[in-house]
């Protein structure tokens, strides 16, 4: 007999899930019970919050969506950030949790960790499936395999009743094969583009799969590219790339200098576009604009809009000769977007440029700290999808460590380099133990200022008393050895993380004051 969790667990396999990240609970044993004879690695974090983080750096890396597996109740109220930080990110994530039996729903019965209705919390967030009856699985996982291989991408959550997990189900569905999308017409967005003397291109993470067609259209357009956080690596030391935020102020003049500006994968957020909220982004209604999201491409008023997969369209746009000075342009653009960084900026963006001539082709996973703020600023990182972090969109504090360890599995290759300080890492120490158990090449760097640097600085603007900002950090050498983890204590100039790992540096700086 296939009970429902053999043939959801045997769908993951059809899928090609290679991971599962999860914390078993008396309430998803059956789940537990398939998942030895299919072959998925199983990955235990701290926290349900580390699962979602650890399937979120696992998606990223690797293309394909992660998995988590949690516990009625409190494992799904445990893993809602992760998932909003994917919702914001567009990051395909499938959460399976339990729920209580179908009989109990709703009734406020006092069992074990009951809630009055999950599915409302996580249907906030993305879609969300409650299995009523075994019959209806295969039309749910088809639903599930749509909204996780197409579209935009996020987080999707699927509950399954305690009274029916081992009750007896279908086969589950052969996953179908990808369909070949129709191509719209494009001849309207090439006159545009033929049209124009000074073009350029905003890129954002929509185009992180497309880094090759992006870097052809450039140059066929001649136009410079400027990267959002989530576009970073791609066209790395390209003579046409700008690696730097359209918040800063030079960004903004190549932008209101063209005269037509592509905007490819990008939902045009304010993190990206308007961090300091001043309202200066240069008006884009002449924009062409493409997304495979058409409710996004709806959210902005353009000249013209293209709905479709970024890798799929591209080729097809074109424009007889390249506008001439489009390398010049990009390179007037970069030297004065550096000149503009804010005070300090520059020094955190030298360790970051150090970090990746002594580590080459690493991948550099960030949380809300000072040193990734400057590099969401200003950074050109040398590996497509190698640059990546929570300090925009959601801004989950925590992120680096879980979103490292799926990082580090989707790619075990590849150096990994989890940059984050050390009030984020307070929010999920855990994970450390996951790197060591899993024996992960993630070489974990605390930039330590014993407080929220960000947050003080921004109460002393305001003439706000500095509260609450200075929380007293661990001894991370103790950290590091009950971890088991080797150790270095270092400052910015002289962090050499070319050893591997799993290990953990220390970087100290001068500590958070309150006046």
């Amino acid at each position: 007999m296939t009970t429902v969790a053999q043939s959801l667990v045997d769908w993951l396999q059809h899928m090609g899930t290679e991971v599962i990240f999860g914390i078993p609970g008396v309430h998803t044993i059956e789940l537990y019970r398939a998942l030895p004879d299919a072959g998925i690695r199983h990955v235990t974090p701290r926290h349900e919050a580390g699962a979602g983080f650890m399937a979120d750096g696992y998606a990223r890396v690797s293309g394909r969506f992660g998995v988590a597996l949690v516990i009625t109740g409190p494992g799904l109220t445990n893993i809602l950030t992760p998932m909003a930080q994917a919702r914001a990110d567009s990051v395909p994530m499938l959460v399976i949790s339990g729920v209580n039996r179908r009989d109990s729903l709703g009734k406020g019965l006092g069992h074990l960790h009951e809630l009055p209705d999950q599915l409302a919390l996580t249907k906030t967030l993305g879609p969300a499936f409650h299995l009523d009856q075994p019959d209806d699985l295969p039309a749910i996982l088809d639903q599930i395999a749509i909204a996780l291989t197409s579209g935009r991408g996020g987080p999707v959550h699927l509950q399954i009743p305690l009274d029916l997990m081992a009750a007896e189900a279908p086969d589950a569905p052969q996953p179908a094969g990808p369909k070949t999308p129709d191509l719209p017409d494009l001849a309207d967005a090439n006159a545009l583009l033929e049209q124009g003397k000074a073009p350029m291109i905003l890129a954002g993470g929509g185009c992180r799969h497309a880094g090759a067609e992006l870097q052809a259209l450039a140059e066929r357009l001649g136009a410079p590219v400027v990267l959002t956080t989530n576009a970073r690596g791609l066209l790395h030391g390209h003579p046409l790339v700008v690696p730097a935020s359209a918040s800063l102020g030079p960004v903004r003049d190549l932008i209101k200098s063209a005269d037509q500006v592509l905007v490819l994968g990008t939902e045009l957020g304010q993190t990206d576009y308007d961090m300091y909220d001043d309202g200066g982004l240069p008006d884009l209604t002449g924009m062409i604009r493409v997304d495979i999201d058409a409710a996004q491409l709806a959210r902005h008023p353009a000249a013209l809009t293209v709905q479709g997969d970024v890798a799929t369209i591209l080729p097809q746009l074109t424009r007889a000769t390249p506008a001439p000075d489009g390398p010049v342009r990009a390179a007037q653009t970069r030297k004065a977007a550096y000149g503009a960084l804010p005070a300090g900026y520059a020094a955190e963006i030298a360790v970051l440029d150090r970090l990746r001539d002594t580590c080459p082709d690493a991948i550099m996973v960030g949380d809300s700290t000072q040193v990734i703020y400057a590099g969401n600023m200003y950074y050109d990182h040398d590996r497509p999808r190698g640059w990546f972090n929570a300090a925009t969109g959601y801004g989950a504090l925590g992120y680096a460590t879980g979103a490292a360890v799926g990082a580090a599995l989707a790619s075990p290759d590849a150096r990994i380099l989890c940059l984050i300080g050390d009030g984020g890492l307070m929010f999920s120490p855990g994970e450390l133990l996951t790197a060591v158990e899993e024996n992960l090449d993630i070489t974990f760097i605390v930039f330590n200022n014993a407080g929220y640097g960000e947050i003080a600085s921004a109460m002393k603007s305001a003439g706000a008393q500095v509260l609450g900002c200075t929380p007293r950090p661990p001894g991370f050498a103790d950290l590091a050895r009950a971890c088991g983890l080797p150790f270095t204590r270092t400052t910015p100039e002289a962090i050499d993380a070319t050893q591997s790992g799993p290990r953990l540096i220390e970087v100290t700086l001068p500590p958070v004051t309150t006046t």
